[in-house]
């Protein structure tokens, strides 16, 4: 990774028609993170406050090994992903006013992007396990995939469709 340019912008990538100082580039390029993390971050928190309060509904005692290893393997996940959607508050915290907006800017992408792989995680998962008890497990292993499947066209796929037609 070249480090040369502060600009989260990869090499080579268009510039359009925007005049900007790289500071500007910057500090617009850190409030669309900021943005995405606001939605990111309320999904997780939900995520995990849904995957927290099943532990004590009534049928949670009713789950077989896999479901129960299942729930747990989510709450981890869950908690992981907020916790790295939260981390790029801490890391503009400790790196405020020490001229490092390039690095807090390149860090919070990397940042945004693990949150959003935990989200595909956890919200397969989540399909995964609710159909596994609703419907049985095959059911809920077909519906994590599809899960899957979705997250990797929807967020992976469509994306760079559009940005390759533009």
């Amino acid at each position: 990774m070249s480090h040369a340019s502060p600009i989260a912008d990869p090499p080579g990538a268009p510039r359009g028609d925007r005049v900007e100082t790289p500071e500007e580039r910057l500090d617009r390029n850190w409030n669309e993170l900021l943005q995405e993390l606001r939605v990111i971050q309320t999904g997780t928190q939900i995520l995990t406050g849904f995957l927290l309060a099943a532990v004590f509904q009534s049928r949670f005692e009713e789950l077989d090994d896999f479901q129960r290893n299942s729930y747990l393997v989510l709450v981890v996940t869950s908690v992981l992903t907020t916790l790295v959607g939260l981390a790029p508050v801490s890391l503009h915290r400790v790196l405020f006013r020490q001229h490092a907006k390039g690095r807090i800017v390149r860090y919070t992408d990397y940042f945004v992007q693990a949150t959003l792989a935990g989200v595909a995680i956890t919200v397969a998962g989540i399909g995964l396990l609710i159909f596994d008890v609703v419907l049985g497990r095959v059911w809920g292993l077909v519906f994590g995939v599809l899960i899957l499947i979705a997250v990797v066209m929807l967020w992976i796929v469509v994306p760079r469709l559009i940005r390759r037609s533009a």
